[in-house]
């Protein structure tokens, strides 16, 4: 689930939670519990706001979320093609 809310954060930039709850095919709690990982290990930024009088909460890719995604693509291609 992490991978994958990663993944679609460096493609997108950001995102609501409604976008990545549907992309993920995730359910509310589960999305939350791994967006808050995220964002205690600094890979993630979480904005929450009112707008319409609705909540929003979005979601966008941190530096270090970036880089650590990026170590992370690298490692992967030496384990694929060493």
């Amino acid at each position: 689930m992490r991978l994958g809310i990663m993944a679609y954060l460096v493609d997108s930039g950001t995102a609501d939670f409604v976008e990545l709850k549907q992309h993920l095919r995730a359910t509310q709690g589960n999305l939350s519990i791994h967006l808050r990982k995220l964002e205690d290990a600094g890979f993630i930024a979480i904005e929450k706001r009112i707008v319409d009088r609705k909540p929003l909460t979005r979601a966008r890719l941190s530096a270090r979320g970036r880089k650590a995604f990026g170590n992370y693509i690298q490692a992967l291609g030496r384990v694929i093609a060493p």
